[in-house]
């Protein structure tokens, strides 16, 4: 099939769609990304891209083409609503004349913004392809989670907004069982949701392969590592109160790999509770070294910040640590807990509670490795089962099938 996939997001950002594009091209699709220039998680375009371009290019196989945005820069409100919308706005003027159709399909990547279905349903109404639309995050609700828009007649607008995509939508596919529910509260219908969760990209289901990089020196002792965005959703705060209340076991380390909007604030944090011997922060590295990375740690760790939107998604560094083999501990409610719990990979508490967190780590530390080892392969397993990348991959080719543009 020909299928155009769009997404705010793409390589070099380190993103699920990036892999879902690789599974595509393995299986014979002809594919064309559009997407913007590179500048997440760091606010500034990636090197080697500037407003001059490069703005056509090439990933494995994928024809990607590239729309001017403005960065994200210190991901402040008014810049994020920069980023946002210039990237919808550039992408419906220019990319139906740049992505030349037809397609049989149009897939859309919607980790926030949702604004990224406004170009998918223009280009839909150009070409006449019918719309496959992944949910990452629930939009209003996450916007109203994270404090980012408290006016309801704001918040009201942008549900307006979302019904009018899922109109659009041949399909709504959902990384999270828990999210049907807010779909069908939009007026979706309940024959166009499917459920889709994240997979883990393939390398993280084989032994890591030493890195070209030099990894920072990591302390000895037990070793708890967070990948990802450091964000206002990821309750940073949970991990620092626990590794206070854990001040007292100076063996336990924990390993903050990762960038965001909070990064600088965390940085100094650590400094300021004097946690610089217990907290590690060694920044942001390619996705080509998380496998690595995830190698030398003993427990991977997430959390999640307490409302009831964050308890209805499932954090997709859970599938990649499921599909490493590494036991977890999380401070999260809802979908995310129940599948650490589950699978039987590990410990999850409350989201927010430190002191539950700490009580985990430490139930954790005081196994033997042997013990540790079943955690990882109680994780590996049920990875295997419910987030397969092949399966989930037949999925979404029989899904194409249903919606191919006759």
């Amino acid at each position: 099939m020909r299928l155009l996939v769009i997404s705010q997001y793409f390589w070099p950002e380190n993103f699920r769609i990036n892999d879902l594009v690789e599974g595509l091209l393995e299986r014979s699709h002809e594919v064309t990304v559009l997407t913007g220039l590179p500048n997440y998680p760091s606010g500034k375009l990636s090197p080697g891209f500037g407003f001059g371009g490069p703005y056509k290019g090439r990933f494995g196989g994928a024809q990607v083409i590239r729309v001017p945005l403005v960065p994200r820069g210190n991901g402040r409100a008014i810049r994020l609503v920069l980023n946002y919308f210039s990237f919808a706005l550039t992408a419906s003027l220019l990319g139906g004349w740049r992505c030349k159709g037809p397609y049989d399909a149009i897939l859309v990547f919607e980790p926030s913004p949702v604004t990224v279905g406004i170009p998918a349903r223009v280009i839909s109404r150009l070409k006449g392809a019918p719309i496959l639309f992944w949910v990452q995050d629930l939009w209003p609700e996450s916007l109203s989670a994270t404090g980012a828009v408290k006016s309801p007649r704001a918040l009201n607008a942008v549900a307006g907004l979302v019904r009018w995509i899922y109109r659009g939508c041949a399909k709504v596919l959902v990384q999270s069982e828990a999210f049907v529910q807010p779909l069908l509260d939009l007026g979706v219908d309940a024959d166009k949701i499917r459920y889709f969760p994240n997979s883990a990209e393939a390398i993280y289901q084989a032994p890591p392969a030493r890195q070209a990089w030099t990894a920072p020196a990591l302390p000895t002792g037990f070793r708890i590592m967070f990948a990802g965005n450091i964000g206002a959703a990821q309750s940073i705060e949970t991990m620092l109160a626990a590794a206070e209340i854990l001040r007292s076991h100076p063996d336990i380390h924990w390993i903050v790999v990762g960038d965001g909007r909070l990064a600088t604030w965390l940085k100094e944090e650590v400094a300021r509770r004097g946690l610089g011997a217990h907290i590690h922060l060694v920044g942001h590295f390619p996705l080509a070294a998380m496998p690595e990375w995830f190698a030398q740690a003993d427990l991977m760790f997430a959390s999640l910040r307490r409302d009831p939107v964050f308890a209805l998604t499932i954090p997709s560094k859970i599938q990649s640590y499921l599909a490493c083999a590494k036991p977890i501990v999380a401070a999260l409610d809802g979908e995310g807990a129940r599948v650490v719990n589950l699978s039987g990979a590990g410990v999850a508490v409350p989201a927010e509670d430190a002191r539950g967190l700490a009580e985990a780590v430490l139930k954790i530390y005081k196994m033997d490795s042997s013990g540790r080892k079943v955690l990882g392969d109680n994780g590996r397993k049920y990875y295997e089962k419910h987030f397969d990348r092949e399966k989930l991959l037949d999925k979404l080719d029989e899904w194409l099938s249903e919606v191919k543009k006759k």
